[in-house]
């Protein structure tokens, strides 16, 4: 019987490019139709209905019922004449995937198509079965979604989709998007009350999220033929292909044929949904793509990643093809991360991380800089804690993407100007070739324009106009890691405006006062900025010198959620409260703790059903080879050795996966989530995956290729 590895590798020869046929030559014809965006909005109600609507959206408020009333007609109407028949609240819970009950628009009992305001507002879905972190039980199983209008409805299929917070029967979060919301609202908050103190005509401040989204693509058959990938979306053994990246010529080249049209026909769907995609190429690795929006508010632009990543596969299954968003889908090639480009906007159209010639700007521009990395340096735990998981774990400090320490890269312009500040406020940087904004009074030095290079082994680096997140892994809700550095800068900022109060109270002038504060941030938060190459063991010295955090495992990492400080300041902005905090702590160490598990189960059967017997069948042949050279007189001890070898890898192999099994039964034993995530981490991952994938990836080496069942790394990488 043929390996299903064969039949997967004839099928891949057989596949043909499918035609995409986009709606119009112009996307600005089809952009958004499939979205009740505020273009919609306006057309479908009246003008004082949607003038309520715009107030509630802009200033976090509740919809009254009539209002609601109007707009669930409205939009049922919408959806009905594009084909829709049915209607859901489309949610984010934290099982790190979108949930959704479908209910039908048809109302038996009257006979009629219908959505009642009431509808559009709330609706209970079960509770119980979801991750809630001992929160609810399940005969205590009450939960209710409720509609966020910030973040348009949009039509999926055939269901009108309605997204919305997940919330327990008791009030706590259930999700990712309701402490995303209250995060937002303390950073608005926080930063308007900042501003004001400088530009009275700022009313609101808006965060603003671009975010850019790698993923591998492989054959469809392919995968299919590769339990660990079905299983894990990660492939626990393979042995590196003679090519890999080392030539850098996948990187920006030309894109293959079928991904190509996956691609376009993905963007298609997308920018019918409203997303605003702009950007696709090749990333380093063979096999491995990056697309990438324009900028949206934080919220929208949460769900739009959560919803592209589910359409990718949905395209991608029709081209046959099949999208890998895990960090680390294979080894020795670089992991898949989700930069997070952030930045603050004022409802003046300020961006308050953009220098310009303005001098009034340019002091907000100073004060939002140095308050976000104060925040960085007084919360990079709990920053490093929000992008924690099995997959990122992978890649964090594998000299292909930032370590696990969190380190501020500033660039040289601004580094110099705030040495300067720090050392002595009237101090003048020397004019060179730069364009200089002066901020019009003498305790801070002019500002040079920064046109500094990115530094892409920076954890959160500035980059000319907004912070780039870069450790964020590439299957992650953002809404996690937004959640945690809308807050602490909210928080920041909290605390700079008192303090500067304080001194104007004092009698002191308000930009004056604003200098001392941020002079002294500049000095309390210098240990977090570096310049230098983040991927080196150098830097992992001078961190430790520093006293930064260098915290490589999730299960160590997420005890950072428990830290009193880390608790307040979430309390602090009525976020989330420690039951919610506690509960996440719960749900991500079971996350994890599956996880492992189940990679481990991968290896095992992998391990016993495919790789030892497959490579004692060899041996065998290798045995009869060697038999029948000695009958013949001819020496055969280079053939004895070959298997004495493979002898000597399947020997460790079984004992490896053996007490492996055996750690996993130990570990399960443990009843405290938090010890048994410790158990797996340590004494099965980290004791274990090493060194019986490198007995696999031998025995790969030994075995005719002909007979090697799994699909092998040179084929899941370069056919498609």
């Amino acid at each position: 019987m043929a390996h299903l590895r064969y039949s997967a590798l004839d099928l891949v020869q057989k596949r043909e490019r499918i035609e995409v046929r986009t709606p119009s030559e112009k996307i600005s014809d089809y952009f958004g139709e499939l979205a009740f965006g505020p273009k919609q909005m306006k057309a479908a109600l009246s003008p004082e209905v949607y003038a309520k609507v715009d107030a509630a959206i802009v200033n976090r408020e509740k919809i009254d019922p009539e209002t609601a009333s109007a707009v669930a007609a409205a939009v049922r109407v919408w959806a009905m004449d594009k084909g829709v028949t049915h209607f859901t609240h489309w949610f984010q819970p934290l099982t790190g995937a979108t949930a959704e009950k479908h209910d039908a628009f048809f109302d038996p009992i009257n006979e009629i198509e219908n959505l009642k305001g009431s509808e559009l507002v709330q609706q209970e879905p079960d509770a119980s079965s979801f991750p809630n972190g001992g929160i609810r039980s399940t005969f205590e199983a009450r939960g209710y979604t409720a509609w966020d209008p910030s973040s348009p409805i949009f039509i999926y299929g055939s269901t009108l989709c309605i997204p919305t917070v997940f919330v327990a029967f008791t009030g706590e979060a259930l999700d990712y998007k309701a402490p995303l919301l209250k995060a937002l609202d303390a950073v608005d908050k926080a930063a308007t009350k900042v501003c004001r103190l400088f530009d009275r005509n700022i009313s609101k401040v808006n965060a603003f999220l671009g975010w850019e989204q790698e993923y591998f693509v492989v054959d469809k058959a392919l995968y299919e033929a590769r339990p660990d990938l079905v299983m894990g979306g990660r492939t626990v053994f393979g042995h590196n292909p003679a090519r890999g990246q080392q030539l850098d010529d996948h990187y920006f080249g030309a894109i293959p044929g079928r991904v190509y049209d996956f691609m376009r026909d993905f963007e298609i769907e997308a920018h019918r949904l409203g997303i605003p995609l702009r950007t696709r190429h090749n990333e380093v690795a063979p096999a491995q793509y990056e697309a990438a929006p324009m900028f949206a508010a934080v919220n929208v632009a949460t769900d739009q990643n959560q919803l592209l990543k589910d359409l990718m596969n949905r395209v991608a299954d029709k081209h046959k093809l099949k999208v890998l968003f895990h960090e680390k889908p294979f080894a020795e090639l670089n992991g898949s991360g989700k930069h997070n480009n952030w930045s603050l906007v004022t409802d003046s159209g300020i961006n308050l991380f953009q220098p310009t010639s303005s001098a009034r700007e340019n002091l907000l521009f100073l004060i939002f800089l140095v308050t976000t990395v104060k925040a960085v340096h007084e919360h990079a735990d709990l920053l490093r804690a929000s992008i924690a998981s099995a997959g990122n774990d992978f890649r964090l400090g594998a000299h292909e993407a930032p370590p696990a320490i969190i380190s501020v890269f500033l660039g040289s312009t601004l580094t110099k100007v705030l040495d300067e500040l720090e050392k002595n406020g009237n101090v003048k940087i020397e004019k060179g070739d730069n364009l200089y904004m002066k901020l019009g009074i003498d305790q801070i030095p002019e500002i040079i324009l920064d046109n500094t290079d990115r530094n892409r082994t920076s954890a959160f680096a500035f980059t000319g106009n907004k912070f780039e997140f870069r450790a964020v892994g590439s299957d992650a809700n953002v809404s996690n890691p937004m959640t945690v550095l809308n807050l602490i800068v909210a928080d920041q900022l909290r605390d700079f405006y008192r303090k500067v109060n304080k001194l104007i109270d004092g009698g002191q002038d308000r930009r004056l006062a604003a200098v001392d504060v941020l002079r002294d941030y500049i000095k309390t938060s210098k240990k977090i900025r570096f310049e230098g190459d983040g991927y080196s063991e150098d830097w992992v010295k001078e961190a430790k010198k520093r006293g930064l955090s260098n915290v490589k495992d999730t299960p160590y990492a997420l005890d950072f959620y428990k830290d009193e400080k880390v608790i307040k300041v979430f309390e602090r902005h009525k976020v989330l409260g420690r039951i919610e905090l506690e509960a996440r702590h719960e749900i991500m160490l079971e996350n994890y703790i599956m996880k492992v598990q189940i990679e481990s189960r991968v290896m095992g059967d992998l391990a016993h059903n495919h790789i030892i017997p497959t490579a004692i069948a060899y041996q065998n042949k290798l045995i009869q080879n060697a038999n029948g050279l000695k009958d013949l007189g001819i020496d055969s001890s280079e053939i004895i050795k070959t298997i004495e070898e493979i002898s000597k890898h399947i020997s460790n192999l079984r004992k490896l996966v053996h007490e492996m099994i055996e750690a996993r039964k130990k570990a399960n034993k443990i009843e405290d989530s938090r010890k048994r995530a410790i158990a797996y981490c340590d004494d099965i991952k980290h004791k274990y995956f090493e060194p019986i994938r490198y007995a696999a990836d031998k025995l790969e080496l030994f075995v005719d290729d002909e007979d090697w069942p799994l699909v092998k790394y040179r084929e899941l990488l370069f056919i498609r």
